[in-house]
């Protein structure tokens, strides 16, 4: 399978937080062959190499975070038209007219969010953005009764947007729904075949974390079973390289390259490591930006606190449109990030590992 064949499966599949059983599935799928599995009890997946070093190594950790943002059955009215509580962040603006699939007890079932047409709105209406809880989703049930009994649909039922992986005019550019976090899910598997046959100076453990989007929960149960020496987080954080962004402000434009976050509100990277980071990007001439966020978070926030700390970094894949039904991304950007992380991971022995910590 092929990066793109796998982003593609990856992309498609249903998970959103809470929901990740179909995205953990492919994970041990994919690294079946080359992995032993293990799982904290929020349903994180760790994936151990088969055959481990011997000797004292580090323990380097690849944390991709497998949920997607998305939204759960919060009510259902009389006349059989679903309410929804959000998974994570969303703006509304970005919802009315949009396709969703609600996976109930009986399946899958589409419905498409509610929008009045343009004719019956005031002037009001037509200039704000509908809170959430005036929003609604229509799957063509009758009544509520309908709902629950004919569609198998109940309240808690978890919802996604419905959408497709397409090729662009320019086929390195890519579109579909949740390349945040797929597309560091996608790095994960992708780094553990590539280095699975090299003699590397560290333990390498892949894990897929859950509910990212709702809190960083995943990945600060994942940390205390793995318990590692050092982090690596692979994102997909939003562009900033569209019309309303300063051009002079952008960390994060498409088609540069990997984001390398030394800092966000939630976590300030090891210096050191940093430093490693780019010093080897340098060497191996890979396009990368560095980045210093003033909003946003994560599953650093929790990784690198955990126990007596981690030192951790961000790499993410830039993703225009993020946090919406569907994103885009630079199949160029992507390769450079595995590249990057690749070369990285080669160098993480129990000396320089040492080194990010010693003060």
């Amino acid at each position: 399978m092929n990066s793109l064949e796998l982003l593609s499966e990856l992309t498609t599949a249903f998970g959103p937080s809470g929901f990740e059983d179909d995205v953990r599935e492919l994970v041990k799928k994919n690294l079946n062959d080359i992995c032993n599995f293990s799982f904290d009890k929020m349903g994180s997946v760790i994936c151990n190499y088969k055959k481990v070093p011997k000797g004292k190594v580090p323990k380097v950790l690849l944390a991709g975070h497998m949920d997607e943002i998305g939204f759960l059955v919060q009510n259902i009215t009389s006349d059989g038209f679903l309410k929804m509580q959000n998974l994570g962040g969303w703006w509304e603006h970005t919802l009315l007219a949009q396709k969703m699939i609600i996976r109930g007890k009986k399946g899958d079932v589409t419905g498409v969010i509610g929008a009045k047409p343009k004719h019956h709105l005031s002037e009001t209406e037509r200039n704000r953005v509908l809170p959430l809880k005036e929003i609604f989703i229509d799957i063509g049930a009758k009544n509520k009764k309908e709902v629950v009994e004919l569609f198998g649909i109940n309240l808690g039922d978890p919802i996604i947007p419905k959408t497709e992986f397409e090729q662009m005019k320019h086929k390195n550019l890519i579109m579909n729904k949740a390349f945040d976090d797929r597309v560091g899910v996608a790095l994960m598997i992708e780094t553990m075949k590539l280095l699975s046959k090299e003699k590397l100076g560290c333990e390498l453990i892949g894990a897929g974390t859950v509910q990212e989007e709702v809190g960083i929960r995943g990945a600060e149960t994942t940390a205390r079973l793995v318990v590692p020496d050092i982090a690596l987080i692979l994102e997909g954080p939003p562009a900033d390289d569209t019309p309303g962004f300063s051009k002079e402000d952008a960390q994060c434009a498409m088609g540069m390259g990997p984001q390398v976050r030394f800092y966000d509100p939630t976590a300030i990277m090891n210096k050191k490591l940093c430093d490693l980071v780019v010093d080897t990007a340098v060497k191996k001439k890979i396009q990368h930006q560095i980045a210093i966020r003033t909003s946003g978070g994560t599953d650093a926030k929790a990784i690198h606190l955990s126990k007596i700390g981690v030192p951790t970094i961000v790499f993410g894949v830039p993703v225009r449109y993020a946090h919406g039904h569907v994103g885009i991304i630079d199949m160029n950007d992507y390769q450079a990030t595995l590249d990057l992380v690749r070369n990285l991971v080669r160098k993480l022995d129990q000396k320089t590992v040492a080194n990010f910590t010693a003060y």
